[in-house]
């Protein structure tokens, strides 16, 4: 076998099909468009989500409310998740989940949540902490700190 011979298998490229090219073609006058209609039309394409003229689904549902496309979208974090991803004595803060990838890339912040417990003491620096997890970090001799970014729009 040589380069010059080589060629697709049989039945793997397809012509492509030619239409109003005259009756004996069979796919002449019309070409295969059938006889009137909008599909028969030059330019005609077909709108997203378009129903027959009947009112589209998305049309007929009810909308309620909107999404703030301006929230900041916070990370959950639980008790349990810090303690089994943190040691003594670390810092649970934006940074720190970044470098042990434990971030979504969409996050901007993080939500402490009371689930679990929490078994050492570390220095939480979150946007919010929870009531019951505020007690149980400082119950473990934990600290809770603001954001620095959360310092600065507080002046």
């Amino acid at each position: 076998m040589k380069l010059n011979e080589l060629q697709p298998a049989m039945g793997a490229v397809k012509e492509r099909k030619r239409v109003g090219r005259g009756p004996g073609s069979g796919n002449g006058k019309t070409a295969g468009r059938g006889e009137k209609g909008q599909k028969s039309r030059r330019g005609y394409s077909r709108q997203r989500g378009f129903e027959g003229g009947q009112m589209p689904l998305h049309r007929r549902l009810p909308k309620r409310g909107f999404t703030n496309i301006h929230a900041a979208e916070l990370q959950e974090l639980n008790l349990t998740f810090i303690s089994s991803h943190f040691t003594e004595g670390e810092t649970v803060c934006l940074e720190s989940l970044r470098d042990k990838k434990l971030l979504k890339p969409s996050a901007s912040g993080i939500v402490v949540l009371k689930r679990g417990e929490l078994t050492h003491k570390v220095t939480v620096v979150a946007d919010r902490v929870t009531k019951g997890a505020r007690e149980a970090i400082l119950a473990a001799g934990g600290t809770i700190q603001d954001p620095p970014c959360a310092k600065q729009a507080a002046k």
